[in-house]
């Protein structure tokens, strides 16, 4: 039971830090790669090196068409649409604003659990949806970013993203799928991969080698593999199946923050005191949500 306790907590940890930084690095690495090229080679990289020391290790490596076809869906809602078309827009956007957009995820995954699940609502939830949706206005509202085309382009497709990233957190909490978080993962990111070629085959990105890149490009893209891709999605996958799809959500607390700080220490980003109201509403609706009591 400890050890069980020990494990959510560090999970927990990987997913509040881990994420939260991978914003910036997702940022470093798109202003050189192409996003789908980028993702492909992220994607399958960790998959492959996770499936490996999988066989090493002497787990089971086993999946059932059922579990071949969840895990299919699972990584196209979280790897490729909300993650990649995520990056793909990262283009257009700050890191630190784009995480601010990432941070309406539970309120996303409380209107589904209820039209999926027909969860009912209670006070502090419709508080937190009204405040989420005002900080939201008030966030993509300023003319700074939605002046330019692209900008507010990349805006709505992060929200997209968003959505797609929240139905996956719901679907893949009461999918059948392989039992092993770390096999799991591992397909999940093989089969993302796959996809990202496809991809970016379709839309002739041009495609280069890890050598020609520069040094700041290879180092994040070797953090976004270990970090971001074994090391915290395997921690968000065993979270979404020991803990309530909600506590998972509330990394937008932390993500955030975290985004926020390195987008301005390291790229200079610029926050304007609209952003930063903005962010406070939205993140006060984020609490309501989480912190609601439980319905049985």
């Amino acid at each position: 039971m400890r050890n069980s306790k020990i494990r959510i907590v560090l999970s927990l940890i990987a997913v509040y830090l881990i994420w939260g930084s991978t914003y910036l690095f997702n940022k470093v690495a798109v202003t050189e790669l192409p996003p789908f090229f980028l993702a492909s080679i992220r994607f399958l990289t960790a998959g492959v090196i996770m499936i490996v020391a999988a066989a090493l290790l002497k787990m089971k490596l086993s999946i059932t068409k059922k579990q071949l076809l969840n895990t299919a869906i699972v990584s196209f809602f979280f790897l490729v649409y909300g993650n990649s078309v995520f990056v793909w827009a990262l283009q257009y956007v700050d890191s630190g604003f784009s995480s601010l957009i990432a941070s309406v995820q539970p309120l996303f995954v409380l209107i589904l659990m209820r039209i999926v699940d027909h969860k009912p609502m209670q006070k502090k939830s419709i508080i937190g949806i009204f405040l989420g949706i005002l900080g939201m206005y008030l966030l993509v509202s300023q003319q700074e970013y939605s002046s330019s085309e692209n900008s507010l382009l990349g805006i709505i497709v992060m929200l997209t993203c968003v959505l797609s990233w929240s139905y996956g957190s719901v679907f893949v909490a009461k999918a059948t799928l392989p039992k092993n978080f770390f096999v799991s993962t591992g397909y999940q990111m093989i089969i993302g991969g796959v996809f990202q070629v496809i991809i970016s085959v379709s839309l002739q990105e041009t495609w280069s080698s890890p050598l020609n890149w520069s040094p700041n490009v290879q180092l994040t893209m070797l953090l976004l593999i270990i970090l971001g891709g074994i090391i915290a999605f395997t921690a968000f996958n065993y979270l979404l199946k020991v803990v309530s799809t909600e506590k998972v959500a509330t990394s937008a607390f932390v993500n955030p923050v975290i985004a926020l700080f390195m987008g301005w220490y390291f790229l200079e980003e610029y926050l304007t005191v609209q952003s930063i109201i903005a962010s406070v509403i939205l993140l006060t609706g984020v609490y309501f949500i989480t912190a609601r009591k439980r319905v049985s």
